[in-house]
């Protein structure tokens, strides 16, 4: 299977498994209507999305550097989808969060195995991985327009319905399974070795500015729905398109991220994104009107530049550990602000929903700041994996470089 036919299609899955992340969101305005939740229960439930799978992310990672574990990507995709499908299906709060948080759980597994098998098949192509990005993208996208299609027509007992792209992105992962075996052999670990020291310090920070970014990329999620009934009115129809602007924006971002640190260098690209983004974040504040939906585009477009960057960012600063820095720059960035979302709905409830989002404009600054003391990392030479075969050592080349074992 060629390059391009492997990161599409883990790009779909990727796609099919984000989807549940952006249907959370997406289901808030729905569990408002029908079971009355204020805004303090409604961050809840996207805690319990967001805690597990924030905990978890890293525990796989530490996982994934140990064993290669390809299988887990579509028993991930059907445990998250799993969950949100049976979340509609109670009235019992306790167990809507039980349900969510399984489905944070799948999520989690799911994506540090997933940056390594991309990386690995991407060959460290930056615009291959800002593709397979895309795929999440588009699937936070999708999320609002299959909620609405599907809650809104029969409410949330229809919401078993929803487990159908999970099982569709559990099929979709296994001709790429079978083209990663055939890549790396069948007693391989799965991967190459690297030549490379960790640059832990500048992977702290690079966490640390993932972590800012996910808390106004989940504060806005979580809220933007209800957000922009006040600011243009419509109903729920206005959430579910500025909720869609959100997501679809990232997809573009993302795009526009691989494309651009193919020119220039990926901390610069970034460092200039976050600058877009704050200007983007307090216009989504304060600007009323239609004005209000291409702020929230922009916004979108500069938080997502910069995210597949992240991934190969965090991979090159841990080049021994690319499970743990996938899982922390890919799966974290989309969860960790859920758990600052309990303490916006709180705000919200005491005073209002713009006082309330108010703050986010701090974390894009914060983030710019931490980008600022980065370094352009070089990319680690990847060594050839190597398999046993009777009695003879076959090496295999698994990158876009070759370095043999115990050589120069």
């Amino acid at each position: 299977m060629s390059r391009t036919k492997s990161i599409t299609l883990l790009s779909v899955g990727h796609a099919c498994v984000d989807i549940y992340q952006g249907t959370v969101a997406s289901l808030v305005p729905f569990f408002v209507a029908e079971r009355a939740y204020g805004y303090a229960a409604v961050s809840g439930i996207v805690l319990a999305a967001s805690v597990l799978s924030s905990v978890a992310q890293p525990v796989f990672g530490l996982l994934t550097d140990r064993w290669a574990m390809p299988w887990i990507l579509p028993v991930s995709t059907v445990l998250g989808g799993l969950g949100i499908a049976l979340s509609g299906l109670s009235g019992s709060y306790p167990l809507t969060l039980l349900f969510v948080a399984m489905s944070g759980v799948g999520v989690a597994a799911y994506h540090p195995e997933s940056a390594r098998v991309a990386r690995l098949l991407s060959e460290g192509s930056h615009s291959a991985m800002g593709w397979f990005s895309v795929g999440g993208n588009l699937g936070f996208a999708a999320a609002p327009l299959m909620v609405t299609a599907v809650v809104a027509s029969g409410g949330l007992r229809l919401s078993p319905l929803l487990v159908l792209p999970a099982l569709a992105g559990s099929v979709l992962c296994l001709p790429v399974l079978r083209a990663l075996q055939k890549k790396t052999g069948p007693g391989s670990s799965g991967g190459p070795a690297v030549v490379g020291a960790d640059d832990k310090a500048s992977f702290v920070k690079l966490s640390l500015a993932v972590v800012f970014r996910s808390i106004v990329f989940v504060g806005l999620s979580t809220f933007i729905s209800l957000y922009a009934q006040q600011r243009v009115g419509g109903g729920t129809t206005a959430g579910t398109v500025a909720l869609f602007v959100l997501y679809i924006g990232g997809a573009m971002g993302s795009v526009a991220g691989g494309s651009l640190a193919n020119r220039w260098d990926r901390v610069t690209v970034a460092r200039w994104s976050y600058l877009l983004t704050i200007a983007a974040v307090a216009g989504t504040v304060f600007i009323p009107g239609p004005a209000f939906y291409a702020f929230v585009a922009l916004t979108s477009i500069g938080l997502y530049v910069p995210f597949s960057l992240h991934v190969t960012l965090g991979q090159d600063y841990l080049p021994t550990r690319v499970g743990t820095a996938g899982g922390v720059t890919l799966g974290l960035t989309v969860s960790i602000g859920g758990l600052a979302s309990p303490l916006i709905g709180s705000v919200a409830d005491a005073t209002s929903l713009r006082t309330a989002l108010a703050p986010l404009i701090l974390m894009p600054v914060l983030s710019w700041l931490l980008f600022r003391t980065l370094p352009e990392p070089t990319a680690p030479k990847p060594v050839p994996a190597v398999r046993q075969t009777g009695n003879d050592t076959d090496a295999e080349l698994t990158g876009s470089s070759f370095r043999p074992l115990g050589g120069s």
